[in-house]
């Protein structure tokens, strides 16, 4: 053989035994990924249920500075939380020492503070579990057992990007008028034999007050974030106009996705795919109600998208409003470990798994059957949608590696 074919010869076979390694190592690193996802998956399916349970084992810390000490860039809680049951207990039964109106947003709330100092946002019970809010998908009162419901269905999807939320029954009465504001206090009024509050906020009304049974009012509480992780207000990307005739770009423009990959923080780092992951959620409780969203101060995109206020949710489970997928279709691309966490999640064990994760709230049944069918009829929805991408650009470009640095320009 001539020296000339040699050479190329061996040119030939370094470069196979060169693409060789790069497949194989993809494919490893790949499946190394995979297998990681489905570890992850059991892993919170082990730890499905929490039992609320006052003990604090291994620490002497108060469950205040336990919760506190969780809260990072990326994440509300870890995903291993052995003393979520206690930190929750500890939400549904402290002793309330202040009670305020809650002044921001649209919905009525209070603030309580909890011995030890601990703020959290109570809302009361507006509806009954099988009452079905008619009209536009953010239509009516916010339902304090969807915020119950998404905080479970976010440790579910493995997101951890939403405060802790607990059901809680409160003696209005005994546990709340003797520790209330003024301006709260003078919210309180008496229909029939029911003690009722209007609170303050855009919509409240003192003749729209919610009614306990008695003195004995259901709601839920959400643990407030640590001061020192400080919020800042965005407007959602894809929100809503909420004017009747008038649309928003996103609704007629179908390259309105290309457009947000050039602004900031969606043009490099995890931001675009946080929404993308918040659709996701939103869909399957029915929030269409995401006009601005929060992250952490000064993060610069790099931290999440904290899944605040999912109380417009759960409100009619015959209602899919597909347009809260926007982001997803628009944008065709998803993380690989979402991809694989909802490819685990369907056959029913969407549903399941969400039943079984509240089955310990104070307030449960937290959800009547029709929800959560419509969990499990929402998530073939957004498989078909992720399909219908890849089998247009291919899954190299719609599923997008959570280690990758994201960048769009």
């Amino acid at each position: 053989m001539k020296l000339k074919q040699r050479v190329v010869l061996l040119a030939i076979l370094l470069v196979i035994f060169i693409f060789t390694k790069v497949f194989l190592i993809d494919n490893l690193d790949t499946s190394a990924a995979n297998r990681e996802d489905q570890r992850a998956f059991h892993r919170m399916m082990a730890s499905l249920r929490v039992e609320l349970d006052p003990r604090l084992d291994h620490t002497l810390q108060s469950p205040w500075e336990i919760a506190a000490q969780w809260v990072v860039p990326r994440e509300v809680y870890p995903e291993e939380t052995p003393e979520l049951g206690a930190v929750m207990h500890a939400m549904s039964t402290k002793k309330i020492i202040k009670a305020d109106v809650g002044y921001k947003g649209t919905q009525l709330k209070a603030l309580l503070i909890l011995e030890g100092g601990q703020k959290v946002v109570f809302k009361p019970k507006r509806y009954a579990r099988d009452y079905v809010v008619e009209g536009e998908p953010y239509a009516g009162y916010d339902r304090h057992n969807a915020e119950v419901a998404a905080f479970h269905l976010d440790r579910i999807l493995g997101f951890r990007r939403a405060p802790l939320v607990v059901g809680r029954f409160v003696n209005l009465r005994t546990e709340i008028k003797p520790v209330a504001t003024e301006q709260l206090l003078g919210t309180f009024l008496t229909v029939g034999n029911s003690t009722c509050f209007y609170g303050k906020c855009y919509y409240c009304r003192e003749t729209e007050p919610a009614c306990a049974d008695g003195d004995i009012m259901e709601g839920s509480v959400t643990l407030w974030l640590p001061d020192v992780w400080p919020l800042q207000k965005h407007r959602h990307p894809w929100g809503r106009t909420y004017r009747e005739g008038k649309l928003a770009r996103w609704e007629y423009d179908e390259s309105y996705c290309d457009a947000v990959k050039k602004t900031s923080p969606y043009d490099s780092g995890p931001r675009l795919l946080d929404i993308i992951d918040t659709a996701i959620f939103d869909y399957l409780i029915g929030n269409a109600d995401r006009h601005h969203y929060e992250s952490f101060q000064d993060d610069e995109g790099a931290s999440m998208l904290i899944l605040l206020d999912n109380a417009k949710s759960f409100g009619n489970p015959a209602l899919d409003e597909r347009s809260i997928l926007a982001p997803l279709y628009q944008c065709c691309i998803i993380r690989v470990s979402t991809w694989n966490r909802l490819n685990y999640l369907k056959n029913g064990v969407l549903k399941s798994a969400l039943k079984a994760a509240m089955s310990h709230d104070p307030i449960s049944p937290v959800l009547s059957d029709p929800h959560l069918d419509a969990l499990d009829q929402r998530l073939l929805s957004i498989l078909a949608t992720v399909k219908q991408c890849t089998d247009q650009f291919g899954p190299d470009v719609v599923l997008v590696e959570d280690r990758m640095t994201l960048s769009h320009l």
